[in-house]
């Protein structure tokens, strides 16, 4: 047997005062997967950078294979058999395939033999769940591509432990479960552990054996997944005082997430024939055509590097359009910053710190700059600070934003919190659209469920809500209506409640052709049917 048992005893890890990891014990049985679930803040991280050698722990062990080691490298982890698949990507853009996956070895010789490692890289390939091009660079693929490419590069190590960060979030539903089946399957022939860091339940009911989870630093359960529920792991997460029933309760005495949804009403957004210029100057967005309604929200599925980015930039204003037509409430929208403003567009971009806030302005400046220039925050175009910095006060409470103040730099929140005062400032007056790209990627259970009932009340309340997000769980919980985009078009539409992963999944993989259309919507019945359009046309 390859695979080997990790242990951390009592590890501790602090930053200045703050305690990020406290006394962790924690054991990955030998071909096991284990799967890591908590909070944002809540040690993960820090627990996986301390075995692979990132960090350095101040106080307890490291002990693989029963023995204590010193990690003090990542490269001392590589070569205890210990490889890490991170959550964001490592390869090496200017590189092909072949030569980022010899690359990961570390160690190459003076002139590379390469009849002989592309025979080898050729046999290894038959033995993984999925093939990659070895002559396309990383710029030629797309997130779920590179994605696999990472996972790639430390399966060619043949590594003892494999810990992996999110492995899926940029996968299909079909990808997300050949890769974690293959995963599962190499553990349980005993050629590898697995450590793997996740926040889809679904996912450690279905490929984990034992499971984890860390509170603010702390080890609060561990045991085998067949004797725990979603529920139990849910309060373990955030505790007793903020479980899954008791935000849901908290959520619903507010009184936006009283009010019931609204029959979907007029055209709110109306996209015809758009076409936008990927970064490289390629077709990225293909003569396409969308609707939203009033009171509805539409979302957007399809694997990351499909154009949904490029979509969204489009429509924001941040990415020009070569052809087609934008209308909102029936008229020509531009994005100017005037034109936001009349017709109540607001827009939560994919990472806010990068594209709506400025990292080094006060929490206050980042929340006023959808208003610094109205009445009574402005006076002959000069901001009245005191007026912006009262009205951050008072969304920092309401929305729960973790902050040290509101005079801190946005860029000292965590990922969730600028979420949460971006999604403040977003949602505040009364939008009438709202374009949303991935809002909770990467966050935890409160912070989700917070996030996802704030959209469901402006929903309820008739705004109209474009929706980009490549977890299909969250669109299958929030959308009305579900559109997926493959190679730049939209090649499904289709109602939320008629949708299934399956289905979904086999658009987003390019797998389904228009020609399944007719028999699909029969197949769906009770007046959903749904409607996939060829992909060399897309229907008005």
């Amino acid at each position: 047997m390859n695979a080997v048992q990790l242990e951390t005893y009592r590890l501790s890890k602090h930053f200045g005062s703050f305690t990020a990891l406290g006394d962790v014990s924690l054991s990955v049985r030998p071909g096991t997967v284990h799967a890591l679930l908590g909070e944002n803040g809540a040690g993960k991280s820090t627990l996986v950078k301390c075995v692979v050698g990132y960090y350095q722990p101040d106080d307890g062990a490291v002990l693989v294979g029963g023995r204590e080691q010193a990690i003090n490298s990542p490269v001392v982890a590589r070569d205890l058999g210990i490889g890490m698949v991170y959550q964001h990507f490592t390869v090496v853009p200017g590189m092909t395939v072949a030569e980022n996956l010899l690359l990961a070895r570390g160690r190459l010789p003076a002139v590379v033999p390469w009849k002989r490692v592309r025979a080898e890289l050729d046999a290894f390939l038959k033995t993984t769940p999925f093939r990659l091009d070895l002559d396309a660079t990383p710029m030629d693929l797309s997130a779920g591509e590179k994605q696999k490419l990472e996972i790639l590069k430390q399966l060619f190590l043949k590594p003892r432990l494999l810990i992996l960060d999110e492995p899926t979030s940029v996968l299909t539903p079909q990808e997300a479960d050949e890769v974690l089946g293959a995963l599962r399957a190499r553990a349980h022939a005993g050629n590898c552990s697995v450590l793997m860091i996740t926040h889809k339940f679904r996912e450690v009911s279905a490929y984990a054996d034992d499971v984890s989870v860390l509170r603010r630093g702390r080890l609060v359960h561990s045991g085998a997944v067949a004797d725990t529920t979603p529920e139990a792991l849910a309060e373990a997460m955030v505790g007793r005082e903020a479980g899954p029933e008791e935000v849901r309760e908290e959520l619903a005495t507010r009184p936006e997430a009283e009010l019931a949804p609204h029959t979907p009403g007029e055209v709110q957004l109306d996209v015809r024939g758009l076409t936008v210029r990927g970064d490289r100057g390629e077709s990225a967005v293909r003569d396409l055509n969308l609707s939203v309604r009033a009171g509805e929200i539409v979302g957007v599925a399809g694997v990351s590097g499909n154009g949904q980015r490029e979509l969204m930039e489009a429509l924001v204003g941040q990415r020009a359009r070569e052809s087609g037509s934008v209308h909102v409430a029936g008229q020509p929208f531009a994005a100017t910053r005037a034109e936001n403003q009349r017709l109540g567009v607001r827009a939560m971009p994919e990472e806010p710190l990068r594209n709506a806030c400025v990292g080094a302005l006060s929490v206050a400046d980042n929340m006023g700059l959808r208003n610094f220039d109205q009445a009574p925050f402005s006076r002959g175009g000069w901001r009245l600070g005191g007026r912006l910095r009262a009205q951050a006060r008072a969304w920092i409470a309401e929305y729960g934003v973790k902050t040290q103040g509101e005079r801190a730099p946005i860029r000292s929140l965590s990922g969730g919190n600028v979420q949460r005062a971006v999604l403040a400032r977003e949602l505040a007056g009364e939008p009438r659209l709202l374009l949303v790209s991935n809002p909770v990627f990467g966050l935890d259970f409160a912070a989700v469920a917070d996030i996802h009932a704030r959209l469901r009340a402006a929903r309820a309340r008739g705004c109209a809500l474009l929706l980009v997000s490549e977890d299909l769980d969250e669109l299958l919980a929030l959308a009305d209506r579900i559109v997926v985009m493959s190679e730049g078009q939209i090649v499904l539409d289709m109602p939320a409640a008629a949708a299934d992963r399956q289905t979904l999944g086999g658009h987003m993989g390019g797998h389904m052709g228009g020609h399944m259309g007719g028999h699909m919507g029969s197949q769906m019945g009770g007046g959903h049917a749904a409607r996939t359009i060829p992909a060399d046309r897309e229907a008005a």
